[in-house]
Parts: C-alpha cells; structure tokens; sequence
C-alpha cells in the first residue's frame, strides 16, 4: 500500500465515523487479530472495520522512524526494520501484537527500562476522531490528543498511522542470566542492572519463592568465535524459560549467551511464555521434548489466544499483569505467593515516568507527575485458577484491590473486574473525560467500558457456539473446539505463511540497505 491508497482507507473510515457520529451511534473496530483476553460482541453494524491497514509505509534511515499502519504485527514491523540495519526501540514479545495495539493498549518490554512503554516510542499518530474529522497529533502538536489516546483502547477515536522510533540494529543480544533466590533480591539485582548505563534490556523470571534469574542484555555485532549461539524459534528449538531454568539449575555463577536478535525478541513467543504448558496438562498430554516438537504449530500466541477466545477457558486462568513501585515490590510478592501461589512469575521493570513537558493527560495522567514513581516493576502472573467462576472473580478482585493498595497499576489487556467506582480510583477520570470532551467523544464506551468483564458477550459467545451443550464446559471437548476453531480460522497456518514470505529469525541487519515504501 502507497500513501495514496492508505489515503484512501482512511478517508473511507473518516466517513464512516461521521455518519456514526451523526447519530451519535458508539461503534467498534475489527482490527483483524487480537491478544486480548476479553470477550467483546461485535457485528456488522456497529463495526468499523480496519483490518487492511496493516502496511509498513516507509523506512527512514535517517531519521531513524518507521511509517507504520496501526495492524502491523511486531513480526512484520521488525522484518522490516532489521532488513533496513534498524530496530524499534521497544518490541513487544509476542510476533501478533500489532503497533496500533501496543499504543492504544498498555505494552512493554524488557527495553521499557530504557525507553519506557511502546506508546513512549511514537513520535506521532494520526487519527480519526469520533466526528470524522482527521487529526494528527505529537507530543508537541496537540499533546493531549496523543496522550490521551495512549492505552485508550481506541475511545477516543481510531489510530491510522503511527510513527514509530527506531535505533541501530545489531546481529545478537549479549545475555547474561544471573541466578537469585527470592523475588525480593531480584528486584534488587534488576534495578541495579537498570542503573548500568551499558544494559538495555532487563527482565526476570521468579520459578519459585526460592528461585528467580535476572536477565540482562545487550546488543553486540557478533558472538565470540567459538561460542555457540542459542536459538528459540525453530520447532527443534527449546523453549525459552526451560533453557534457562534448566540450566541455572547447575550453576550459581552467570551464564552468558549470544542469542540472535529476533530470536530474542520473540523468545517468549513458543509457549507463551510458559502458558502453554497447562494446555498439556488440560488435554492428557505428556509435556517433553517429543511432544514440543509434534505440537509446535499449536503452541505459538497467535495460535493460542485464538484458542482461547474460543474455548472460554480464560474463565478458568488468572490471567494478569500488574505493575507495582519498587518499595512495594517485597510486599505484593509475599501476597502473590501466599494468596495464589502462581509460578513462574515473570517480572520486568518498566520506566512509566513521562518526560515530555505537557504530558499529564489521558488515563495515565499520573505518570507525568514528578512526585510519582519513575519505575514500576511488572509482575505477569498467568496460571489455572479455582474452577469456580464465582471464585475465580474474587481472587481477580484481591489482586486488583492488592495492587491499587499499593500505588501500582494494572495492565488492562486482560479482564478487569473493578466496579466502575473502584477502577476510576485508579486511573485518572478528570484527564481522561477532560481529552474525551475535547475531542467529540463522550457519546462512546468509555475505557472502563471496553476492558470491564462483558457478562453478556460472554453469554452470546457462548450461545453461538456451535459445540453440543452436553460437550460445553467438560474437558477437555472444551478446549479442542477451541483448537478447532483456531485452526479453522487459519491461525494454524499464519505462521508458516508468514515464515514463506519472509523468516525474520533469519533476518540480520543490513547497515547499507536503502530505506524502502
């Protein structure tokens, strides 16, 4: 697609949006794809629909920026951009999560040490407001606009274009993975990898109260001669957090690799980190390298979040990412593991503080005060939960309560299970209703709105499913007509399309390419 057709598109979305505006009609959009954990009820006619704005427009060498529509996967954006010798400052770690998702939703990465979450990466949007009208907007140009529309899931109108920020790119990642015992000395040892100014990546993962690793990175032109580079993509491949926790087992001393960048980009892709590992559970299945091996198609996000959608299952998961200030960090984690005794437990220290001068807008408002914290330290707790429903929404509910009594804040990709009182105590209302107002978007579901628990999609999902009612809720029938309808939707086959037509883990960096439309 030129600038011409991308034009064209969102001319048509723009029109669209006006005649819903007219009747002051709230809609939704398909975007094509989704990693979300949420039910949502869309149909036809209430549904803009933007899925072929998925095109990487322009590669600048110079400026360093990528021209970037919003549907653009992570895979697709960083075959681009390393093709170019470039690379986005923050990239998520799953290949599906699209740009527009990461800006519009919460992301962040083990580079958000650094550069904070990927909505602090664009430099600017362009956007069609609820009205029709086509705005673009910067951190300079209407600031509020682009900060309000950050991690606003799209109520404030929808995202075109994004310019993306880029920096040099090289062939490997330096990883040194240093053995800790408890969460609260690996909170100790990220920050002090995070106060290195050679770091650039920064994560860790708890396999126990007893027993983290803190890994930490950097970008290297090349590995050492005689060291053997440690790959995590191909289906012979192991997965990433079994790598590591196996052989953190045999040493207390650090352990340093040299892992291909886009394989470290997209370390946690297999497995979903380690979700994937329940479903062999779930289905009776052996989990060794044999079946890994056999299932690999299976066990990709894209695949996975597909299958979950459709099976229902995330109402048996706890399924959460929570970011809690340092000094809090000993505290949630003493509650986590007595409250819900979840491992593994991935931790990722994210810089929320915003520096731009005019940038306390929006939902996250807060980050833009001096007075607040600069860090926050992520916790991904993802696990089975009581097979109580009932039960399962009261434990969600301890972890929300926990982490707002605490100052930290919630990502809210996954379900939310605040009442509305409870989620506006801890997101900013005045900043958010203030840009909403501004910007001719009242008339729309608010934030609170799209990432509440929706009882009633939940409820037609489940009557237009097509599995026999005798089947619906009994394993594991369950989770294969989730399966099915993954592979049925051609999730089955995305990855090995995507692999034909250009294998970014064998994509290195071109310094002398020319940037490309």
């Amino acid at each position: 697609m030129n600038m011409e057709a991308h034009n064209d598109a969102v001319a048509s979305i723009s029109e669209r949006l006006r005649q819903f505006y007219e009747r002051r009609q709230p809609f939704r959009v398909y975007h094509g794809s989704t990693n979300s954990t949420r039910a949502a009820a869309k149909n036809r006619d209430n549904t803009v629909d933007t899925s072929k704005l998925n095109h990487v427009l322009e590669i600048d060498n110079v400026k360093k920026t990528a021209l970037v529509e919003p549907n653009v996967p992570m895979d697709a954006l960083v075959n681009a951009t390393v093709s170019n010798g470039l690379v986005p400052l923050v990239v998520m770690e799953f290949p599906g999560i699209t740009v527009g998702g990461g800006f519009s939703g919460s992301a962040g990465e083990s580079s958000s040490c650094r550069h904070g979450p990927f909505d602090s990466t664009i430099n600017w949007i362009e956007i069609v407001l609820p009205n029709g009208e086509i705005a673009r907007a910067s951190k300079t140009e209407k600031p509020d606009l682009f900060w309000g529309a950050a991690s606003a899931f799209g109520t404030l109108g929808i995202v075109t274009l994004l310019e993306v920020q880029l920096r040099d790119a090289k062939d490997f990642v330096e990883l040194t993975h240093y053995p800790i015992g408890s969460v609260q000395d690996a909170s100790k040892k990220i920050q002090e990898e995070v106060a290195n100014p050679a770091t650039e990546f920064v994560d860790a993962i708890a396999f126990s109260s007893t027993s983290a690793v803190v890994c930490s990175g950097r970008l290297v032109d090349a590995a050492p001669t005689g060291s053997k580079p440690r790959h995590y993509l191909r289906r012979q491949d192991p997965w990433f957090y079994l790598d590591v926790q196996k052989r953190i087992r045999k040493t207390k001393q650090p352990i340093v690799d040299y892992v291909p960048l886009v394989d470290y980009l997209f370390r946690w892709d297999r497995g979903g980190f380690w979700v994937a590992r329940y479903a062999y559970k779930y289905f009776f299945t052996p989990f060794n390298r044999i079946t890994r091996y056999v299932l690999d198609t299976y066990m990709h996000a894209r695949v996975m979040y597909h299958a979950l959608h459709k099976s229902g299952l995330t109402d048996t998961y706890v399924i959460q990412d929570v970011g809690v200030p340092y000094p809090a960090v000993d505290e949630f984690h003493r509650w986590v593991d007595q409250t819900l005794n979840i491992y593994p437990i991935w931790l990722c220290p994210i810089r929320v503080h915003r520096d731009a001068p005019d940038s306390a807008h929006g939902l996250h408002a807060d980050f833009a005060d001096p007075e607040g914290p600069e860090f926050m330290l992520n916790f991904g707790i993802w696990g089975p939960g009581p097979q109580d429903y009932k039960e399962l929404v009261r434990l969600n509910r301890e972890i929300e309560q926990k982490v707002h009594e605490l100052g930290g804040k919630k990502t809210l990709y996954a379900q939310a299970y605040y009442t509305e009182e409870e989620f506006w105590q801890t997101y900013n209302q005045p900043a958010y209703d203030a840009v909403r107002s501004k910007y001719h978007a009242s008339h729309l579901p608010s934030v609170y709105d799209k990432v509440k628990v929706d009882e009633n999609a939940k409820r037609s999902a489940v009557e237009d499913s097509r599995m026999p009612r005798a089947l619906r809720h009994v394993r594991p029938f369950q989770g294969l007509y989730g399966v099915y309808k993954a592979w049925r939707g051609g999730d089955y086959l995305l990855r090995a399309k995507t692999k034909k037509k250009t294998d970014v883990s064998e994509a290195l960096p071109k310094q002398d390419s020319q940037a490309s439309q």
